[in-house]
C-alpha cells in the first residue's frame, strides 16, 4: 500500500461510518487517501472526521464550485487517483453512473478518470430488489472499469433482515489491494479454480483431535485474488474462522472436518477445474480407532495407535488430464527447497509453494507470508516477505505462466 493512491467518494447512508476504518487503515499502511462526500454523506460523517483519518483535506461539492484550484478539480482528482472507491453506493449515485449522468464533484471525477472504480452499494432491501435498481446495477458491470463488492445479507439499520448490508472493511481492503496489483485486469475469466485451506482434524472422540496451526488464511487469500480476477472459485475448507469466509461471497464453499471428508469433497470437485490449488494442511495421520463418546481422562490411551490419512495431492496428481493444473504447499523448515522439489515430483504437481513457516511473520496464522515458488520446467521464483494476499496474486501469475508454456 506504500505511496499507493486511492480516492474515496463516500455516498449517503448510515453504512458510511465504516468508511472511517477502511480510510484509517489505508492511511496507515502508507497510501495515499483522498476523499469525497457528497451532500447527503456529509448528514452521516463529517469532512473533518474523514480528513483527520486520511491527513489529507475531504473535498464536498462546495469545493468543486470554488475557483479556488489551479486546475479544475474533478480533472486533477481523476488523474490523481489510481483506484476510486465509491462506498456507500447509493441508488441515486448508482443510476447516475449506469446513464453516464455528472451533477456533483464525485459523478463528475468518475468520468474524468481512467482508473478501475470499485462499487459498493448499501441502502435498505426494498430498494435493493426494485427493477429499476437491479437493472442499473446489471448495467454498470457491463462497463469493465467497474468492479463491485456486492452487499451482504444481515440486520439493516431500517430492522429490516435482507439484503443490503455493505460490505465490510476487511472486504473493501482487500478488493482495493487487488485492484492495485491487477489495475483492474480480469485475466482469470475463463478458469473455474478449485481450493483447498484450513488444518483437517482427526479426532480420537468428539471433543479430542490430532491437528495443526493452520487457519486458512493462505488459502482464502488465494480465493480472493482469484475472484477479483474474475474466476469461478471453490473453496472446500477445514475448519476456518467465520470471518475468513465472509471475505469471498462469491466464491462456493465447501465445508469440511477431516482429511477423508477432504478427500472426498476434492475429488467430486476435481473433474471441472481448470487449476486446483492445495493450500490446506491435511493431516498425515489419524487415531486408528474412533470413540463415539468422550473419553474419561483415566481411559485415555497411554500409547496412541496411528494410521495413515489419504494423499490428496498424489491421488489428484494421478488423476490429472492434460488441462489441469494442479499446484501443491510444502509447509518446511530449514532447507525448504529439497523436500519441496520431492514433492513436487512424486506427487505429479505442476508446482508447489515451497514455504518457511520457521521465519518470522511467515506460514500458520499470520497475515503475511514468503515462499519459493517451483515448477515442474525447474523454474524458480522467490516471494519476499509481503501481505497473504500479494503473495496469492503472485502465485497465480506462476501458475499462468506454467499454462502458457505447456501450450506452446
Amino acid at each position: 500500500m506504500q505511496g499507493r493512491r486511492v480516492l474515496v467518494g463516500v455516498g449517503g447512508g448510515i453504512a458510511a461510518y465504516k468508511i472511517c476504518e477502511v480510510v484509517s487503515t489505508l492511511a496507515k499502511a502508507g497510501a495515499e487517501v483522498r476523499a469525497i462526500l457528497t451532500d447527503g454523506a456529509q448528514q452521516f460523517i463529517t469532512p473533518l472526521t474523514v480528513a483527520t483519518l486520511s491527513r489529507h483535506p475531504a473535498y464536498g461539492d462546495g469545493d468543486f464550485w470554488q475557483p479556488s484550484h489551479s486546475r479544475p478539480l474533478h480533472i486533477e482528482l481523476g488523474e490523481w487517483a489510481e483506484v476510486l472507491m465509491i462506498a456507500p453506493l447509493t441508488a441515486n449515485t448508482l443510476a447516475k453512473l449506469a446513464h453516464g449522468l455528472a451533477d456533483n464533484l464525485l459523478t463528475n471525477t468518475v468520468l474524468a478518470s481512467a482508473c478501475p472504480v470499485l462499487l459498493a452499494p448499501a441502502m435498505n432491501t426494498e430498494m435493493w430488489q426494485q427493477h429499476s435498481v437491479q437493472r442499473n446495477w446489471q448495467g454498470v458491470q457491463q462497463d469493465r472499469r467497474y468492479h463491485v463488492a456486492a452487499p451482504g445479507t444481515g440486520m439493516l439499520a431500517c430492522d429490516r433482515v435482507g439484503t443490503g448490508r455493505m460490505a465490510e472493511p476487511a472486504e473493501l481492503l482487500a478488493a482495493i489491494e487487488s485492484l492495485f496489483y491487477t489495475r483492474g485486469d480480469r485475466d482469470l475469466v475463463a478458469q473455474h479454480i478449485l481450493i483447498s485451506t484450513g488444518g483437517t482434524r482427526e479426532h480420537l472422540d468428539p471433543v479430542r483431535f490430532i491437528g495443526n496451526p493452520s487457519t486458512g488464511r493462505m488459502g482464502i487469500a488465494i480465493a480472493q485474488a482469484a475472484l477479483h480476477r474474475g474466476a469461478q472459485v471453490t473453496l472446500v475448507h477445514a475448519p476456518v474462522e467465520s470471518s475468513l469466509t465472509r471475505l469471498i461471497p462469491g466464491a462456493r464453499s465447501i465445508p469440511v472436518v477431516s482429511a477423508a471428508e477432504m478427500q472426498a469433497a476434492m475429488l467430486e470437485c476435481f473433474p471441472d477445474a481448470d487449476w486446483t490449488i492445495l493450500a490446506a494442511a491435511v493431516a498425515d495421520v489419524r487415531p486408528a480407532e474412533y470413540h463415539a463418546e468422550k473419553l474419561p481422562k483415566r481411559s485415555l490411551p497411554t500409547h496412541l495407535a496411528l494410521t495413515l490419512v489419504p494423499d490428496i495431492a498424489a491421488e489428484l496428481g494421478s488423476r490429472k488430464q492434460p488441462h489441469q493444473r494442479l499446484v501443491g504447499f510444502a509447509a518446511q523448515t530449514g532447507d525448504i527447497i529439497p523436500p519441496a522439489l520431492e514433492k513436487l515430483q512424486r506427487k505429479q504437481l505442476d508446482a508447489i509453494v515451497a514455504n518457511p513457516i520457521d521465519q518470522p511473520d511467515s506460514g500458520f496464522g499470520t497475515e503475511s507470508n514468503q515462499a519459493v515458488l517451483l515448477d515442474r520446467h525447474g523454474r524458480q521464483q522467490s516471494i519476499p516477505l509481503c501481505s497473504k494476499l500479494t503473495m496469492a496474486h503472485q502465485l497465480l501469475d506462476f501458475v499462468q505462466t506454467i499454462e502458457s508454456k505447456a501450450i506452446r
